[in-house]
């Protein structure tokens, strides 16, 4: 049975590349990607595949139709929200095997209410105030190799190099 590192939830993606990019990284990882509908593409289209390349056969990926779906299906997980007005820094946080990383949207980020109700694991990627925000598949890696770091030094975690995650 595959026993994700993390899981990797996107709320309302809407561009193909970066939703692709993540995946491959996920693969990279051994975390399962979560996609929140709605989404801003189909599955299948051409651009997801392009950035996914050839590792799309073998990310351990979950569509779901809601937030309520979601929460249903990762009940005991601790999750963390991505949101550049939280105070508390991704590099600032102590991460756990099974943690969820949650994203929000290229274009509007996540619900504010839904940063709201978490604000005690809110985080965020520190940036200069002249940029409106990083790019997704840029922040999403930002984190979750943070995340691959802590569980490699505490020994929690162990992926040489040519091992593949999928198992």
């Amino acid at each position: 049975m595959y026993d994700p590192v993390f899981h990797i939830v996107l709320l309302a993606p809407e561009i193909p590349p970066n939703t692709g990019n993540i995946g491959r990284m996920c693969v990279a990882t051994g975390s399962k990607l979560w996609l929140v509908e709605p989404l801003g593409f189909q599955v299948d289209d051409a651009a997801l595949r392009r950035a996914g390349m050839d590792y799309w056969q073998h990310l351990n990926w979950e569509i779901v139709p809601d937030w309520a779906a979601l929460e249903d299906r990762l009940k005991s997980n601790r999750k963390w929200y991505l949101t550049k007005t939280a105070p508390r820094s991704y590099a600032n946080v102590s991460y756990e095997k099974g943690d969820a990383l949650v994203f929000g949207c290229e274009s509007k980020g996540l619900p504010r209410q839904l940063v709201e109700a978490n604000d005690q694991t809110a985080i965020s990627v520190p940036m200069r105030t002249d940029v409106r925000s990083l790019n997704l598949a840029s922040t999403a890696a930002a984190v979750t190799y943070e995340a691959v770091r802590q569980l490699t030094v505490s020994g929690e975690y162990s992926l040489p190099i040519g091992e593949s995650p999928i198992g």
